[in-house]
């Protein structure tokens, strides 16, 4: 089924997880010729419809300029990491979430990745600098943290290590735009990045409001859904606050500023108890029971794939 063959922009794919089968949605509907790699035929196996109906759903939405069954044919799939980097100008890493997997896959692809050749990981949180340090050619490895789905989302937060080269950022970059992503950089490194410390603010107020007995769940996720969503779904809190007073982003803090810092400061820190945690989760679960999840996922990203194909009719209007 996937039978990729374009040498010259061909990308590896570490890991035939949920995201790394979506990263290889991400390049080979750009153009770019993919080899996905995982040490389990099984996984491989499994994910060919996976992406098969992903690219299905992409296209019911308009979303692609090819049918499904041609992207699909520049994916090709393999057990050998070997095989995989080979003649790749770049690699995504895609493996489990451990400081211990991140250490040992990085140490292999130093090995296999030819010099020069930039090796991005997907991690959510764990700087590079943390598991790259030893490598020889440290200064190509950075962090490419794309956001779930990252065939629907395009941001992906290029993080460099200290250590890693300009051109491997600027590298990494420009194929990230080749693919149709939207790259933002960070100019230092930093627990979570920029997109989970966000997240992580909004949840910890989110779930304390709750603890405290303010909302339920459902009016919780009410506000972010029906109220602060609508807008950030097509600009940022800096652009918001801007829009939002006559005078710009200095008179929206002349006017709010001091009432922001005492509401900051009377702000309660969660801390994750169980206790709490399971009342959260006795609310969600009478909304959705565990074994619709995996449906309801996929209602979100098909929800995500129309409001992707609206973002393309009006977000060229707004822009300078």
């Amino acid at each position: 089924m996937m039978n990729g063959n374009n040498e010259n922009s061909r990308v590896a794919v570490v890991g035939a997880g949920l995201i790394g089968r979506a990263w290889a949605v991400v390049f080979a509907r750009s153009g770019f010729d993919v080899c996905l790699y995982d040490m389990s035929a099984q996984a491989l196996k499994d994910c060919e419809q996976a992406v098969l109906a992903s690219l299905e759903d992409l296209n019911g939405y308009g979303l692609l300029k090819e049918s499904p069954e041609a992207i699909v044919r520049r994916i090709s799939t393999t057990t050998s990491l070997l095989e995989a980097v080979n003649g790749a100008i770049f690699v995504q890493e895609n493996v489990k979430e451990t400081l211990e997997m991140k250490r040992q896959i990085f140490s292999e692809l130093d090995q296999l990745v030819a010099p020069g050749v930039p090796i991005a990981s997907s991690t959510s949180w764990i700087p590079s600098s943390r598991f790259t340090e030893d490598l020889l050619h440290r200064d190509r490895c950075l962090v490419g943290h794309p956001i779930n789905p990252p065939h629907v989302v395009p941001l992906v937060e290029v993080c460099p290590a200290p250590w890693t080269s300009r051109e491997a950022v600027e590298c990494a970059q420009r194929i990230y735009r080749a693919a149709g992503q939207s790259p933002v950089l960070l100019r230092q490194e930093i627990e979570g990045f920029l997109v989970n410390r966000v997240q992580g603010a909004v949840l910890n107020e989110m779930m304390s409001l709750h603890e405290q007995g303010y909302a339920s769940v459902e009016d919780l996720d009410a506000v972010m859904r029906d109220g602060l969503g609508m807008r950030w779904a097509f600009m940022g809190p800096f652009e918001t606050i801007d829009l939002n007073a006559p005078g710009g982003l200095l008179d929206y803090a002349d006017r709010f500023g001091p009432t922001y810092q005492r509401v900051a400061r009377e702000s309660i820190l969660f801390d994750w108890n169980a206790e709490a945690l399971g009342l959260m989760e006795a609310e969600r679960r009478d909304r959705l029971p565990l074994s619709r999840i995996t449906e309801r996922s996929g209602w979100r990203d098909r929800c995500l794939m129309q409001l992707a194909a609206q973002k393309r009719k009006f977000v060229a209007d707004g822009a300078d």
